[in-house]
């Protein structure tokens, strides 16, 4: 038997999210995806946060027992994704992998040099599409992180459509140009990626860790997509499409992660098969009121409390008003998993991380009192 199915073996063998859950947590979590109002308000998160992880999990090295202290020692409902944040000695470190080069500014890993630099490069590029049994380690390995942060937090997995990853290897200048100057490249290197995600999503769906996948590809700057809508739906809504179907046919929610501005493309989320939204950008000039009149009983809205300004600088009041003003919003007859419009980000002070997450439980009860 090769490895990968004995992974396979091993993903498949494994309890249900639901049989590993807390049956609170579970319940309040499928409670508000089904559009209907459980004890309260799920929390969703990211963290970065060097001084939490060292107030929750202080000198762990470990990236999922660490993460997994600071989500349950924050209350903290459904996690993305496992990190360890950059310590403050980490700034301006360099370091140079086998295809790139990345340096820690503000304490977070920054691409300054890409794996293909030139229109030469992209044509040459050749990539190839994995087997499927290629994939199971990764979901066993996933299964064991979900496992490790049950009871009381539910891990959800997650990966790209190819899009994020065909721009994020050769930086948004040179793709750009070469969407004009080497299209057909372009487009193949997209598709490559695309079919490699599909297969690694059939492997997820098969082995049902959880209800959600989480499907992280950047498409929108504040104020705008970062390319025309009709390009986008060429290029990357129907292979977004395509990564949506087998999960979609496993029962299983696909939560589509975007920063920016998405009120013109939520149509297009929705034909391809995503039921929630994250992270719901409120300085980008999305209205999440809008979204929950138009969508509230079709997407999930995941996200919307300001991580840029008003998580990092504002008041302890400002905070809550923020919250409060969120779940006045969106928070009436579930459909929410409150949380920051990404992450918590370095700047954002301890106290204030404290006072977001308790507001979240204290004002997120149900019947909201907002």
């Amino acid at each position: 038997m090769s490895a990968g199915a004995e992974a396979k073996q091993r993903a498949l063998s494994g309890p249900s999210a639901e049989a590993v859950l807390d049956e609170r947590v579970h319940e309040r979590i499928m409670t508000a995806a089904q559009f209907a109002e459980p004890d309260q308000v799920p929390v969703w998160d990211f963290v970065d946060s060097w001084p939490i992880y060292q107030h929750f999990a202080p000198g762990e090295t470990d990236p999922v027992v660490a993460t997994a202290k600071v989500f349950h020692g924050l209350e903290i409902d459904l996690c993305r994704g496992v990190y360890l944040p950059q310590p403050p000695e980490a700034e301006g470190r360099e370091t140079d992998h086998e295809t790139h080069k990345t340096k820690v500014s503000g304490r977070t890993h920054w691409v300054v040099e890409y794996p293909i630099r030139s229109l030469e490069a992209i044509k040459a590029w050749k990539g190839s599409v994995p087997e499927q049994d290629d994939f199971w380690p990764e979901v066993e390995r996933d299964r064991q992180i979900r496992d490790a942060f049950a009871p009381r937090t539910l891990y959800v997995p997650g990966g790209g459509v190819g899009f994020h990853g065909a721009y994020g290897a050769m930086g948004l200048q040179l793709f750009s140009t070469a969407l004009y100057d080497a299209r057909d490249d372009v487009v193949r290197i997209i598709d490559t990626l695309s079919r490699a995600s599909c297969v690694r999503a059939s492997a997820y769906a098969e082995a049902q860790l959880g209800p959600f996948f989480f499907v992280g590809d950047d498409i929108a700057f504040k104020g705008r997509t970062m390319f025309s809508p009709a390009m986008l739906r060429e290029l990357f809504f129907p292979y977004l499409k395509r990564l949506c179907e087998p999960l979609v046919a496993a029962g299983i929610q696909v939560i589509f992660h975007t920063d920016g501005y998405i009120m013109e493309i939520v149509d297009d989320l929705l034909e391809s098969g995503v039921t929630g939204l994250n992270p719901l950008e409120p300085l980008a000039g999305n209205d999440i009121a809008a979204l929950k009149q138009r969508y509230g009983r079709d997407l999930i809205l995941v996200g919307g409390i300001d991580c840029s300004q008003l998580l990092p600088f504002g008041s302890v009041t400002e905070i809550r008003e923020g919250v409060r003003q969120l779940l006045r919003d969106a928070g009436r007859g579930g459909g929410l998993f409150i949380g920051s419009s990404s992450e918590i980000v370095p700047a954002t002070p301890v106290p204030s991380i404290f006072a977001f997450y308790e507001a979240c439980r204290e004002l997120g009860r149900y019947p909201l009192e907002v």
